[in-house]
């Protein structure tokens, strides 16, 4: 049984997804997945059928469940099936959920400035800007390095973002001035946003955390409050875009004269 922390099946699982470098959190994801299918059957997985597949994809719509939380179950089976058993007959039996896009809802420069302005501290105020001004994800902010802020180029380097990529991002004067802000007050040394114990970086729970209380108390609408949300990043995004490019073309106009 995939559930028994010792099987063969689980481990064979577990080699499966090291090989391919997933991530700790997307093994166990995945593992999680396919032990609930396995509670499901009420014996191993492995011997499931293709009428197994159907019915528990049909369970889990009837236990209305979201449509992430089906795609990711999906995502994890098909592995399993294609990979770890080498039965892609059972996978082709799998099918994604769709879920409606919507459009975000952008805040405007008031909220945007409320929210700034609600962040406890300068360190929060910094990784607030880095968040939404640079458009990166809560897990890489508090991956961010001292090392990685090039004032000269004006740009933030991301290691092993998404995808596990690493990759540039631009700052503006505005967001640059806030980390040296922050860089003069503490003095980083390692991490740029360090936790408790200055070893190791602040957590994404954390920082999620004094977002969603810093929005509340400026005010702006937030449950639930996603720190990754579009609307949040977009909107400080567009605010110091509009700065930055005020300040590039200044600069172009000196040069040309």
């Amino acid at each position: 049984m995939i559930d028994k922390p010792n099987s063969p099946l689980r481990q064979r699982m577990i080699e499966d997804m090291t090989s391919r470098r997933f991530k700790e959190k997307v093994q166990k994801d995945y593992l999680r997945h396919v032990r609930n299918f396995a509670v499901f059957l009420g014996r191993s997985p492995d011997a499931a059928t293709a009428e197994d597949v159907r019915l528990f994809q049909l369970h889990m719509a009837k236990q209305q469940i979201g449509a992430p939380t089906i795609n990711a179950a999906i995502a994890a089976l098909r592995f399993f099936f294609n990979v770890t058993l080498e039965r892609p007959e059972l996978a082709r039996h799998l099918a994604s959920v769709h879920k409606p896009r919507r459009a975000p809802v952008v805040l405007d420069q008031e909220e945007v400035a409320l929210l700034l302005e609600a962040a406890p501290g300068l360190k929060y105020k910094a990784a607030f800007g880095v968040a939404y001004g640079a458009g990166l994800r809560v897990s890489e902010v508090v991956a961010l390095k001292v090392s990685d802020i090039d004032s000269k180029r004006m740009t933030l380097r991301i290691e092993q973002g998404k995808g596990q990529r690493d990759r540039y991002v631009m700052l503006s004067p505005q967001l640059l001035e806030w980390l040296r802000d922050w860089w003069r007050a503490a003095r980083p040394q390692a991490w740029l946003f360090p936790g408790q114990n200055p070893v190791n970086p602040m957590s994404a729970r954390q920082l999620s955390r004094v977002v969603r209380e810093a929005a509340r108390e400026a005010g702006i609408p937030a449950a639930p409050f996603n720190a990754n949300a579009p609307r949040w990043r977009m909107s400080l995004s567009r605010l110091l875009a509009a700065e930055w490019t005020t300040s590039v073309t200044g600069i172009v106009l000196a040069i040309l004269g």
